[in-house]
């Protein structure tokens, strides 16, 4: 077997990268993240002709110029790792767009081989490419696939590994006499003090000193200030030229020239378009439908209600056998073992915390797949299109729709990367009004929680109220932006333009991995986090344990019980048959309510208990018993803890019940909880203070710990405000 060999697959978002990706690593891929930067790369091992191959996928990006953080990782990855070959890929239907980034490489003289995609959709657009032609005149290789079905990628992979031999070899492209000039220059004095050469060629630590890189420019800082003053004064002095003189910076004067060279190289017989003005592409054509102003939002909430109704209707068998699997396990755990600590931390911290948790991946994982499905389709592009007309009433950009959508808009994303995608927001005060609000969607944690309270109490029409909660979610989000933008964070808003990607058939392939992927995440946190958060809530719930003389108390009940009784009735109340006679039944009743009774003074005398007591007085006005405060303060740490919390709580305090019975009949049957109190719950739950991690990613992205704490805050408190408003009105009409 040769040594492995190293390929980066680079490209601009939606060109299908990702697709790419999938169909060349399938299964055997996992994610991470780059050191010190909180974005994801995804690294994949394939095999071809017996060679044995790495592929890292990194963030889609438009450019190599440092504006964003994905363009920053982009641009180190391939400095600092020096992949032996880079895959471009490239949408065939957008090309003059998507050689942009291409120039850039072929200017940093990476080993570069061009992945022409879409080959079938730029065919149905009239559009013929010639491949062969668009090589030479590059001087790369250009293979034309569909990554969607997998062809063509097999010679694109035999013509990498034979690009891999290539040195590093830097392209020069002209950028005007002007620029050439002072970059002839700034090359002479970079290369003269040998400054960043052991990362960047001269020439393209040279153009990005023009275009004002400011990482370039740090990083010059860094490695010698006297040669970077040089060069800063230099860039300076040609700037002001350029202004007086055109009118122009020297980065638009390069973007221009950038342009100017690919339509120079299309001209050349390598691209011909027999488009017909009068007739519209295929995804034009559902687009006058699907985004028009009327008739769009209505099928954008159709297709919402959908999505519910799909994901309830086929989870509700499988979380059912989830349910019996977690309580016979329950039950063989509480035949084997004796009584003790080992058995209630198994019986309450692990399985009852964890049973309610994983209970619902089922339904984590048809939510998931149905997110794929609209999301590998183009449609969920169109779903932000659309929503930038509501944003921009509620001081929002149109930008901000993605994040929204990422961390749960539809349900089942999460907070964290929605957190760090309103990077992409240029306006300060719209970006930290997005990111203090997107918390308020309905993040994968959240939802097991809703889906936990409507099933127990709504349980007619569980899709129905999922869909509600849903809306109710972003209407909510949007007030509290509104509140934000008026007030703390006022501010003029910015425009909005967005690609909207052409429509596509989601493969088979690439729905299994992204779903899977989604929810291996949830196990993942629920066997690890949770499990652990589970262990200590149970440990907090079970210490200081009832003194000796008060257990001595209760057992003196049961004693006084059962003296009334003969030998033969008590035997029979304490075995395990379900037909046993009156007598029998009435005895095991009231041991049973004195052990619950005992279970429930238990929990009271812990830790947690003494908390969720404490809280109680203030509470109790949004409809929360002291049991549920121990779990909403589980909260905080993860959403996912509420309900692993409230199994813990009610195993330990409610003996009565059945093994086989759910978290959901547990909460039904108790007397502190109805209809009104779980509405409360819910609205409680989806607004108060985000996550750990959440908060943790919002101190970073904001800069300081200030908004940190008061997104905890006000989130917590707005939460509670509609919680009691919910909770009395609601009593108040019962």
């Amino acid at each position: 077997m040769k040594q492995n060999m190293r390929m980066a697959l680079v490209g601009n978002p939606n060109a299908g990268k990702t697709t790419l990706f999938n169909t060349l690593t399938g299964a055997r891929q996992h994610v991470g993240n780059y050191p010190g930067i909180t974005v994801d790369y995804k690294e994949g091992y394939f095999t071809h002709e017996n060679q044995e191959l790495i592929l890292t996928d990194l963030p889609g990006t438009y450019s190599l110029t440092a504006y964003s953080v994905e363009e920053v990782v982009t641009r180190d990855y391939l400095v600092n790792e020096k992949p032996q070959v880079v895959i471009n890929i490239v949408d065939a239907s957008n090309l003059e767009r998507n050689l942009y980034l291409t120039t850039q490489f072929l200017e940093l003289g990476c080993p570069l081989i061009i992945a022409l995609n879409m080959i079938d959709v730029a065919k149905d657009r009239g559009i013929e490419i010639k491949a062969k032609k668009l090589g030479e005149l590059l001087g790369v290789p250009v293979v034309p696939i569909i990554a969607r079905s997998g062809k063509g990628t097999k010679e694109l992979i035999s013509q990498a590994i034979l690009q891999a031999a290539q040195p590093w070899q830097p392209r020069d492209i002209s950028y005007g006499e002007d620029l050439d000039e002072t970059i002839m220059e700034l090359i002479a004095l970079i290369t003269d003090n040998n400054f960043l050469s052991h990362t960047y060629p001269a020439r393209f630590t040279a153009i990005k000193y023009l275009e004002h890189d400011e990482q370039m420019l740090q990083k010059g800082q860094q490695e010698n200030k006297a040669t970077a003053a040089l060069l800063e004064a230099k860039v300076d002095q040609v700037s002001d030229h350029l202004l007086k003189t055109m009118d122009a910076y020297p980065e638009a004067i390069i973007a221009d020239h950038r342009y100017g060279f690919i339509k120079s190289v299309l001209r050349q017989g390598v691209q011909t378009d027999s488009f017909d003005a009068d007739r519209l592409y295929a995804s034009d054509k559902i687009d006058k439908v699907v985004t028009n102003r009327l008739v769009g939002p209505v099928i954008m909430l159709m297709i919402l209600f959908g999505l519910y109704q799909f994901t309830f209707t086929w989870s509700e068998l499988p979380v059912s056998w989830l349910e019996t699997l977690f309580g016979w396990m329950s039950g063989q755990v509480d035949a084997l073992l004796p009584d003790g600590l080992v058995k209630s931390m198994l019986m309450s911290g692990v399985i009852d915390g964890m049973g309610g948790v994983l209970g619902f991946v089922p339904l984590i994982m048809f939510m998931f797949l149905g997110i794929a499905v609209l999301e590998d389709s183009g449609y969920l592009a169109r779903v932000a299109y659309m929503m930038d007309r509501i944003f921009r009433i509620f001081g929002l950009h149109g930008s901000s729709v993605m994040p929204f959508i990422v961390s749960g808009g539809i349900a089942g994303g999460c907070a964290v990367p929605g957190v760090m995608a309103t990077r992409t927001l240029r306006s300060p005060k719209e970006r930290m009004a997005t990111l203090l609000t997107v918390p308020f969607m309905n993040c994968g944690a959240k939802v097991p929680v809703l889906a936990l309270l409507i099933g127990a109490f709504f349980s007619e029409n569980k899709g129905m109220y999922m869909f509600l909660f849903t809306i109710l979610a972003w209407v909510v989000a949007l007030l509290a932006a509104k509140l934000l933008r008026a007030t703390v964070l006022k501010g003029a808003a910015t425009p909005f333009v967005m690609e909207l990607p052409p429509y596509r058939f989601p493969t088979l392939r690439g729905l299994a991995i992204h779903t899977w992927e989604r929810t291996w995440q949830y196990i993942k946190k629920a066997g690890t986090v949770i499990l652990g958060i589970s262990i200590l809530l149970w440990a907090l719930m079970t210490f200081p344990q009832l003194p000796e003389t008060k257990k001595a108390v209760y057992e003196q009940q049961r004693e006084a019980v059962t003296s009334v009784f003969s030998a033969e009735i008590i035997a029979e109340s304490l075995g395990e048959e379900e037909e046993v006679s009156e007598e029998a039944q009435a005895l095991r009743q009231q041991i049973l309510a004195i052990d619950n009774q005992e279970a429930e003074h238990g929990l009271r005398n812990s830790i947690a208990g003494r908390i969720g007591i404490a809280l109680e007085p203030v509470s109790q006005w949004a409809g929360f018993d002291w049991r549920t405060n121990i779990a909403l303060v589980g909260g905080f740490a993860a959403k996912e803890v509420i309900i692993s919390t409230l199994g813990t709580a009610y195993s330990m305090g409610e003996v009565e019940a059945e093994a086989s019975d759910s978290l959901g009949d547990k909460l039904a049957r108790d007397p502190n909880w109805n209809k009104v109190v779980a509405v409360s719950a819910l609205i409680f739950i989806m607004f108060y203070a985000p996550c750990f991690v959440t908060v943790v990613c919002i101190a970073k992205e904001a800069g300081h710990w200030g908004w940190a704490l008061f997104s905890m805050s006000f989130n917590t408190l707005f939460a509670f405000i509609l919680a009691t408003i919910v909770f009395q009105i609601g009593t108040w009409l019962g």
